[in-house]
């Protein structure tokens, strides 16, 4: 089962969370083999963390759990709350399979949060920017919640509308960057 995990900072945890960069790195490579993709979302001059986004690929919903609540940073309050939710990978792949690499360009997480009636579950028909895409969804994997996606666009507006806007009840757009090691 693949679950989509965004740790949002908590205002003013800037220091702890670099305090905690290394325990944080640590945690996350004992999950390397069950990762789809990993980063920070940043402020809009690129400088900040604002989040940490984390898809990954786990046995069920208390492994997600874990997962989500054993990170350094949610343990030592880093994090003023945090979105977890079945997602389905459309893609097939890992962010380390994006054909455009770990750099270059505007890179950013679109969040479609909404209920009811599905939207957007097609791949849309420009794949070469999309990093990775798919449905959110409740724990059962049957309701809809809304929809995923990191992608490599020009600008904030044309991130946005990979997403069907009135179908949503809100669409946030975060820049994001590749996590992860670089060795």
């Amino acid at each position: 089962m693949e679950f989509l995990c965004y740790h949002r900072d908590r205002p003013g945890s800037l220091v702890l969370r670099d305090e905690l960069l290394e325990d944080h790195r640590s945690y996350m490579d004992r999950y390397a083999k069950e990762m789809i993709a990993r980063g920070p979302t940043l402020t809009s001059d690129g400088d900040t963390p604002t989040g940490s986004v984390h898809i990954l690929d786990l046995p069920d919903p208390a492994a997600a759990r874990a997962f989500a609540f054993g990170e350094p940073g949610y343990q030592a309050g880093v994090y003023r709350d945090v979105l977890l939710r079945r997602w389905r990978n459309m893609l097939g792949r890992t962010m380390w399979d994006f054909p455009g690499g770990r750099t270059g360009g505007n890179r950013y997480l679109v969040l479609g949060l909404g209920t009811g009636q599905a939207a957007d579950l097609a791949l849309p028909p420009d794949q070469d920017e999309l990093i990775a895409y798919g449905p959110l969804l409740s724990d059962d994997g049957v309701a809809w919640l809304g929809t995923a996606v990191l992608l490599r666009a020009p600008d904030r507006v044309t991130a946005r509308a990979v997403l069907t806007a009135d179908r949503y009840a809100d669409i946030e757009v975060h820049n994001w960057q590749f996590g992860g090691r670089e060795d």
